[in-house]
């Protein structure tokens, strides 16, 4: 199999031309050398990934017939990657919640769906449509045709 649709099959990256991209951009390497999309891999390869500024490594222990559920990923990889990279992108996510405490700066998506949630779920609102209603009273309807 493609080292770059095995990495899709995996689930180490969302679609396969990203996985493409990557490979492109020297991220992926197979035993220690930069591969190209069409290298094909075996059982028992270590492929290390540089992603999301950490460096993971991976071991193939299965090569799947198609992409996997994210349940099913631990029957075809091994994951090798050292506990100190794991820790730095913790850290870095802490830091990255330093810039923006909850309540500042633009909505998030769930921030939004609250407030939507909140301005539909108003008992005014009823009042507001009763006034809309007598807003359009006043039009004639032989005058629109």
């Amino acid at each position: 199999m493609r080292i770059d649709k095995f990495l899709w099959c995996v689930r180490f990256y969302k679609t396969r031309s990203i996985a493409a991209d990557e490979i492109k951009k020297n991220r992926v390497s197979l035993a220690g050398q930069t591969v190209k999309s069409s290298r094909e891999i075996k059982e028992g390869d270590l492929i290390k990934i540089r992603k999301n500024q950490i460096d993971y490594q991976i071991k193939i222990v299965q090569i799947p017939k198609s992409r996997v559920g994210p349940k099913l990923v631990p029957l075809h990889i091994q994951d090798r990657t050292e506990k100190e990279q794991y820790e730095i992108l913790k850290l870095r996510n802490l830091n990255q919640e330093h810039y923006r405490n909850k309540g500042e700066g633009r909505p998030t998506k769930k921030d939004r769906r609250d407030i939507d949630g909140f301005v539909e779920g108003d008992t005014n609102s009823d009042m507001a449509n009763s006034d809309w209603d007598l807003f359009f009273s006043d039009v004639d309807d032989s005058k629109i045709d």
